[in-house]
């Protein structure tokens, strides 16, 4: 709760002193988004890891403070405006871990930012695609299912956040269609390699690797 309390403070500090053109602050900024993801993916804060009644306990004295968090996070990576395409693609991975965390609404929050991720870079690229982003979340994607991280809810919720704000843009309608399907295909694939990876039959194993390639 103390460190909570101090990275909001940093956040008011680097809204007030540091966003603006002249006084814009790339390094501040950029530890400011990794400290923020290290404290909300902290195995401490991991509620779903602890017993129900630990749970309970903790969520009735402070909260999930990964989802206060979270909500700053966003909101902070929405005030950078123009300044955000210098954080792509280093930011994709660190918001790729806050939107694995298994928390619904802090879920819904975050995926989002990748579709703004998308459409800054279209726009501000000069080449109006967003193959920096996409390469970066397939590559990342990929480590942190490996790893362990992602399940069904998230490939259903990803896809379909995606797919929404995709289909309401101009220019992104087609090609980032495209892109959330692939990504969807993507993970689904990686799951059922990381499931039958402990399975006895190695035909369903090559099946499986197959279809990842």
């Amino acid at each position: 709760r103390v460190f909570l309390r101090a990275v909001n403070q940093f956040t008011s500090v680097l809204n007030r002193f540091f966003l603006d053109q002249a006084s814009f602050e790339l390094q501040l900024w950029n530890n400011y988004f990794h400290l923020a993801v290290a404290f909300l993916t902290h195995e401490s804060l991991q509620l779903e890891t602890f017993s129900q009644a630990k749970r309970n306990k903790i969520i009735k004295k402070y909260g999930d403070m990964r989802k206060e968090i979270g909500f700053k996070i966003r909101d902070m990576w929405y005030n950078l405006g123009p300044h955000k395409i210098k954080f792509i693609p280093a930011m994709v991975g660190p918001i790729l871990e806050v939107t694995l965390v298994p928390e619904p609404e802090l879920r819904k929050a975050t995926i989002p930012i990748f579709f703004d991720m998308m459409q800054c870079e279209f726009n501000f690229s000069g080449n109006r695609n967003f193959h920096m982003f996409e390469n970066e979340l397939i590559t990342k994607l990929d480590q942190e299912v490996e790893g362990g991280r992602g399940d069904e809810q998230y490939k259903i919720l990803l896809e379909k956040l995606l797919l929404e704000h995709c289909r309401k843009h101009k220019y992104l309608s087609t090609s980032g269609e495209v892109f959330a399907l692939l990504v969807s295909s993507l993970l689904e694939n990686l799951l059922d390699y990381r499931t039958i990876m402990h399975d006895e039959s190695k035909e369903n194993r090559m099946s499986c690797t197959v279809n990842v390639l």
